[in-house]
């Protein structure tokens, strides 16, 4: 870990708030109009049971980087009980220089990706930003079936406010993490808005009644 010192930004608290249970009930059901798979976890405990009860056991599975699924062990899980095929360090024991085309095709077609969002949004809609865009790909299409666990502070009115936290919330933690994990910068340089689910049954959501992640 660097012990260069930490450049923060300005982080705007009000999207840390847990969302109530009025606002919860009116995501979950415009989630579930949009053909995505909903579970409400009462705590991080109870996301982690239906987590591993949603993700059979020897599936071939990838995920980002992603403070939700490390808070709840849920990464640790995948990458050291033996029970997954996990591509996370498969990857990571490749070398870009020489096997950068093998590690492009590994990483954007697992059967089962799995991570968090930065936003969902009351009228059934979810939002993740991403430095380097490894991660979008097999969140829209690339892997076979997609699930998500998302702390109920993520939940905002629509897709512009689910934009604003991104951009006034998430962003500024997200900077400060890579800064201490790698000695950089992180950077919005893309964003894609999930609006619906084209295949009933692809993608989970399990929202947490929780703060997790950012």
């Amino acid at each position: 870990m660097s012990t260069t010192a930490v450049e923060t930004l300005p982080v705007n608290k009000e999207f840390s708030r847990l969302a109530t249970d009025e606002q919860i009930e009116r995501t979950v059901k415009a989630l579930q109009a949009n053909n995505f798979i909903v579970h409400v976890a009462q705590n991080g405990k109870d996301a982690k049971r239906i987590f591993f009860e949603t993700l059979p056991e020897g599936a071939n599975v990838h995920s980002g980087v992603s403070k939700t699924l490390d808070t709840l062990g849920i990464t640790e899980v995948i990458e050291r009980s033996g029970k997954y095929d996990a591509m996370r360090p498969k990857l990571w024991s490749m070398d870009r220089k020489t096997q950068g085309d093998e590690m492009r095709r590994l990483g954007v077609s697992p059967d089962y990706m799995v991570g968090s969002v930065h936003a969902l949004t009351e009228d059934g809609h979810a939002l993740a930003a991403s430095f380097s865009g490894s991660q979008l790909g097999p969140y829209v299409s690339g892997a076979g079936k997609l699930i998500l666990v998302v702390g109920a502070q993520k939940i905002v009115k629509d897709v512009n406010e689910g934009l604003r936290r991104i951009q006034e919330y998430s962003y500024p933690l997200e900077d400060a993490r890579a800064q201490q994990a790698y000695n950089i910068h992180s950077a919005i340089n893309k964003v894609v808005i999930l609006n619906a689910e084209m295949f009933p049954g692809r993608t989970t959501i399990i929202l947490v009644k929780d703060e997790l992640g950012f």
